[in-house]
């Protein structure tokens, strides 16, 4: 069967994968581009970035990927429901490129996007969301991309078999926290960890078993 996955998660010292203070300008809040300078610097998102150990990390983004599950608070500012016009914040071609399932209480008709990417808007609990992404994914994984609340509702419901993590060296102080409500999640998993020069940690958790 596949498998659902994390990659390329990042949070803060302090476990916030996302600001405070959402907005269509900031889409993560006060943290702004803080948690992804990592992967920004890599060979993988350009030319004549770094390769090395961040590198080998974030080519895993979209390997063997066929369906992504997002949250609301992902893909759009607070209030983008009430926005006819939203159509993400990554321009015509998302860099997705599978089907992607957005988890949210406001559904709306599916858009398809340049590249192969299309959004799906889905009110459904975390278990029927995998359902149907699995069923557009064929054979391939399933990627669960955020935010956050997100994750952890999945991590809550014992669904998520692969995840990667990486750890960034500053303290958000505020915003929304990955790991509440999660204590001995690591029991479940065989966790590794990965220093990197750049100061990221990776950590990878495996579900016992798979």
């Amino acid at each position: 069967m596949s498998l659902v996955r994390v990659q390329n998660f990042s949070i803060s010292l302090d476990g916030f994968g996302t600001g405070e203070g959402q907005s269509r300008e900031a889409h993560f809040g006060h943290a702004g581009d803080r948690l992804h300078e990592w992967m920004f610097g890599t060979r993988w998102w350009k030319p004549g970035g770094s390769g090395g150990i961040d590198n080998s990390f974030a080519q895993q983004f979209d390997a063997g990927i066929g369906a992504e599950i997002m949250g609301a608070g992902k893909f759009g500012h607070p209030g983008w429901h009430e926005d006819p016009e939203w159509k993400g914040a990554w321009g015509s071609n998302p860099p997705f490129h599978t089907p992607v399932f957005i988890l949210t209480h406001h559904p709306r008709p599916s858009i398809e996007m340049d590249g192969g990417t299309t959004f799906h808007f889905v009110d459904a609990s975390p278990a029927e969301a995998l359902k149907a992404a699995r069923e557009a994914a064929g054979d391939q994984d399933i990627r669960l991309g955020g935010g956050p609340t997100m994750i952890r509702d999945f991590l809550a419901a014992g669904l998520v078999d692969h995840m990667h993590l990486a750890v960034v060296p500053i303290l958000l102080g505020r915003g929304v926290r990955l790991w509440d409500g999660l204590e001995g999640i690591e029991k479940d998993y065989q966790v590794e960890a990965t220093a990197s020069p750049s100061g990221v940690t990776h950590l990878t958790f495996t579900r016992t078993g798979v």
